[in-house]
């Protein structure tokens, strides 16, 4: 699960780049596809929190 918060960390990163207008033609293509996470990215960055809270919580012993 860490590993999938630590995408999801990278992912808000490039969308919030991409919905600043920084990283070219990449970010005009992710903004088609992903235009809500390009408004908001924090909506991914918050999915990255929950994902590490889950892994926190199952690898509790």
């Amino acid at each position: 699960m860490y590993f999938v918060a630590a995408v999801l960390v990278v992912l808000s990163g490039l969308f919030y780049a991409a919905g600043n207008h920084e990283i070219g033609s990449l970010g005009v293509e992710m903004c088609r596809y992903g235009g809500m996470f390009c408004d908001s990215p924090y909506l991914v960055l918050v999915g990255a929190g929950l994902a590490a809270v889950w892994g926190t919580f199952v690898s509790i012993r």
